[in-house]
């Protein structure tokens, strides 16, 4: 079979569908971030060059069904899961056996396991793998619904039909009906951050997903296990000043900010792709790593909140993230250290006009990031100490 390679360097999608402003999908009780024009620009940013493979393959219904089953399909985490209605995958059900066309679904190919991860398609092919096991939906209080086709046209042969229900003819043209797939697999750098790009392309469903939103669906594991576990911390929901996690993972995003950046010297912009290569990096942390970053966080937390009280980093209107970067690493660099003063330090801070200037303008570039961090800790924990 044919394989197309392209290299992606898309211009900023121009979709209405970036009309939406976070302002409208946020829900009241979510965190209260100020908006930074460069913080803004670095999550709307494109993505690096990257060699990509893409090929067609045209897999039975059956065939999809079997890997399935056999784990080689893998649907990401994620909150939305099966959102369909069941006269919704009715149709599509009968879209197959009328022989009508059917949009396609991307899978992209994991360097090291082989499978097939799910970017965009997962609503189609969980509704074909519902109604050859005849129940619509997931297990719920130990019952599962029966998948009966409806809502379709009341003369159909098919309607109110179980797939055990269908003529035999009919059930052997559903297992080989085909459904067109799109398979991409990464082939340079050698680091599978492809996958974050072509997910938040293909997978927005008619929402525009967070960066956090989209990091929580393809990089799942131990790592992204312990963001969700560390945003329950008591004394860091004081300091975001809100106490349920926010909607759309701006609190957990701002955790993954603080444990990425304790070495600036690293860091290399854009933030939204950094960011992502370490949770890439550490998807699937090694235990003694894992507490090591719990430990880390919860003291940082508790001398902040102890030294500066709930929501120290609200500075102007709302919480910011560049102030809060610089400060929490400061703190996590000199947890043994006293020094007097330590409010008034701040204080002092958060006046300085060198330093605003890094938390109001190009905050993500990698030598504003630098400077910032520097400041931050010797006026914290250096002069006079």
């Amino acid at each position: 079979m044919a394989r197309s390679t392209a290299v992606i360097d898309d211009p900023k999608l121009t979709d209405e569908v970036e009309d939406m402003t976070d302002e409208v999908l946020r829900k009241p009780g979510d965190v209260e971030i100020e908006e930074i024009v460069s913080e803004v620009e670095d999550e709307e940013s494109s993505p690096a060059q990257y060699e990509i493979s893409t090929y067609p393959a045209d897999f039975t219904l059956e065939g999809l069904h079997q890997k399935w089953l056999a784990g080689d399909i893998k649907i990401p985490k994620f909150q939305r899961q099966f959102v369909w209605k069941q006269t919704q995958a009715s149709k599509l059900i009968e879209s197959f056996l009328l022989g009508l066309p059917v949009p396609a679904v991307f899978f992209y190919t994991e360097r090291k396991s082989q499978k097939y991860l799910v970017i965009d398609g997962q609503q189609r092919l969980k509704t074909v793998f519902y109604f050859f096991e005849g129940y619509f939906g997931e297990e719920e209080k130990g019952k599962r619904k029966a998948f009966r086709l409806k809502g379709l046209n009341e003369k159909s042969k098919l309607e109110g039909k179980l797939f055990s229900d269908l003529e035999e003819g009919d059930q052997r043209a559903l297992k080989n009906a085909v459904l067109r797939s799109f398979i991409v697999k990464q082939i340079d750098p050698a680091d599978d951050t492809s996958i974050y790009h072509i997910f938040e392309r293909l997978n927005t469903g008619g929402t525009l997903l967070t960066a956090q939103e989209v990091r929580n669906c393809v990089y799942h594991g131990q790592l992204n296990d312990l963001l969700i576990e560390l945003n329950k911390t008591g004394a860091w929901r004081e300091i975001l000043g809100k106490p349920n996690p926010d909607s759309r993972q701006k609190d957990i995003q701002l955790i993954l900010r603080f444990l990425s950046l304790q070495d600036p010297s690293r860091y290399e912009k854009p933030l939204k792709d950094f960011l992502s290569k370490f949770m890439h990096a550490n998807r699937f942390l090694p235990n003694d790593t894992s507490n090591k970053f719990k430990n880390l966080f919860t003291a940082t937390v508790a001398r902040v909140l102890k030294d500066l009280g709930p929501k120290p980093f609200h500075i102007r209107a709302g919480l910011n993230s560049a102030v809060f970067d610089s400060v929490m690493v400061a703190f996590a660099k000199n947890l043994n250290v006293n020094v007097a003063g330590i409010e008034k330090r701040f204080e002092s801070l958060i006046e300085n006009e060198e330093f605003l200037k890094t938390t109001r303008t190009s905050t993500t570039d990698t030598e504003t990031i630098r400077q910032r961090f520097a400041i931050a800790e010797k006026a914290l924990f250096q002069n006079g100490k």
